[in-house]
């Protein structure tokens, strides 16, 4: 056996055990330390993991089943005391357990290589690396609270206290290539997310500031704790609010399904915390449960010594940080700061012959934007993985510039040659891409919980669920798959 099957089988042995459903447990008094305790030894669990991934990935597998399997026992220790801990939350636990399973499955498979991780969701947290962040000092008394009213200009309605004016410097410093990039990225697919806060009335500058703090308005983001998608919804609560998988398509990766959602989201929290947005903003990231408790229910604001000391610090960081990033947004030339001026004007083009998104931004090179295509494609057709072979006929969007350049550089001649060629090459040692009979476009599947091979077989029209197993290297006799795990499709029928 090699050493990398050798590995798959421990990790099957070794795979996370997952708690369908907290048991019932009485009322009782919340102990928030416990809570803290539970989720610092969650991402104590994930740490782990990624040791073992970042092993496996060099070729260690002793050390890579080690780690693993020491996630494994942490990740369980912790889902077994938040299910009897008043307050936790056990998604989370459950949703780090599942994004574990996933990066396990693309490092065993040679998975999406260009989907977006981000550290727990956001770059601003490699801030307490090595000294803790300046908005966790010492908060003032009570102040005003954020009150989003409909139609009103937020600029009229944040006060700058000195937690956002420290968010404000570390957006100002060395997280400014970050925010540029988020307001590049985010202007791309304008089109696609604005329209629900307009008539939401909600103002734009809180979805950018939400956005950049989030995910960079990066499409694919993942994080280590298992939120996904442009806004960072995790999996339970995204299926709350209407964003579910369609034809293995995860609808947190779709920006306009996300915004909507996150429209109702707030709208829902601005009823509960009585219209005060911080309060709502710490919900969206630290749990609306804790939220409530601490504030009675939006009786008390946010910057309530008795709130916001009780709170996670990622949370004490978060919200200072989108409001920043939502007033830096109203008011760039105050602090010399000049975002990237785009010709985001929306097209859309039909393929003429069968090519992926990697070809695309090849091909397409830096006609129109000097940064190139690729996270453009990605956001704006977030159905197709990057090295998906798209068949002719299908109608993709990107903006008008590179529409206008597809029909000069990739229908025909030497760089969409040179693409295709590009496109098939492979790294040394690395699995042959996926064919799917017939020339169609691979399908894929993201495995949710309670899914075998034959369920997912029988969706996708499938007789035998073994063509999907060898499509995917899925071994006998157990073929064993995960919630979170991304499957090749092939058509059953050709």
């Amino acid at each position: 056996m090699s050493p990398r099957a050798r590995l798959a089988a421990i990790l099957a042995v070794l795979a996370l055990a997952a708690c369908a459903q907290a048991p019932h447990r009485a009322a009782s008094a919340v102990d928030e330390a416990k809570v803290d305790a539970i989720l610092v030894d969650v991402k104590s669990a994930a740490d782990l993991g990624e040791t073992g991934l970042a092993a496996l990935a060099a070729g260690d597998t002793d050390a890579a089943a080690r780690a693993l399997a020491a996630a494994r026992e942490a990740f369980t220790a912790a889902a077994g005391r938040c299910a009897t801990t008043p307050g936790c939350d056990l998604e989370r636990v459950l949703s780090a357990q599942d994004a574990l399973v996933a990066r396990q499955t693309e490092v065993l498979i040679g998975g999406v290589a260009d989907r977006t991780r981000m550290e727990d969701a956001t770059p601003g947290e490699e801030v307490n690396e090595e000294s803790e962040s300046p908005l966790l000092s010492e908060v003032p008394e009570t102040q005003r609270a954020v009150a989003l009213l409909k139609g009103q200009d937020l600029r009229t309605l944040i006060r700058v206290n000195e937690p956002v004016k420290a968010a404000l410097e570390e957006w100002l410093t060395w997280m400014r290539p970050f925010l540029l990039e988020a307001h590049e990225n985010y202007q791309f697919m304008r089109y696609r997310m604005w329209p629900e806060y307009e008539r939401a009335g909600l103002p734009e500058a809180l979805l950018f500031g939400i956005l950049a703090k989030e995910s960079g308005a990066k499409v694919h983001a993942v994080s280590r704790a298992g939120a996904s998608g442009p806004l960072q919804f995790m999996y339970y609560t995204g299926r709350r609010y209407g964003l579910s998988v369609q034809d293995g398509f995860d609808q947190r990766f779709d920006p306009a399904a996300a915004t909507r959602a996150n429209v109702a989201y707030i709208n829902d929290h601005l009823r509960i915390f009585n219209n005060d947005l911080e309060l709502v903003l710490g919900a969206y990231n630290g749990g609306e449960g804790r939220m409530q408790r601490l504030s009675d229910r939006g009786a008390k604001r946010f910057w309530d010594p008795a709130v916001f000391n009780r709170l996670p610090p990622e949370t004490r960081d978060y919200v200072p940080m989108v409001l920043a990033a939502a007033w830096l947004f109203l008011h760039p030339d105050e602090y010399n700061l000049r975002f990237p001026q785009v010709d985001a004007r929306p097209g859309e083009i039909t393929l003429t012959r069968a090519t992926s998104l990697n070809e695309l931004a090849v091909c397409l090179g830096q006609q129109g934007n000097e940064r190139g295509w690729f996270r453009t494609l990605r956001n704006l057709n977030p159905r197709w993985e990057s090295t998906d072979r798209i068949p002719p006929g299908t109608r993709l969007e990107l903006p008008a510039v590179a529409a206008q350049a597809y029909s000069r550089t990739c229908v025909a001649g030497p760089l969409a040659d040179l693409a295709a060629q590009l496109h098939t090459a492979r790294k040394p040692g690395a699995a042959p891409a996926s064919r799917v009979a017939g020339g169609g476009a691979p399908r894929t599947h993201l495995v949710q919980r309670g899914e075998t091979l034959s369920s997912i077989a029988r969706k996708f029209g499938c007789a035998n669920p073994r063509q999907i197993a060898d499509a995917n290297r899925i071994k006998a006799p157990r073929y064993a798959i995960r919630a979170g795990q991304r499957l090749v499709v092939p058509d059953c029928r050709a």
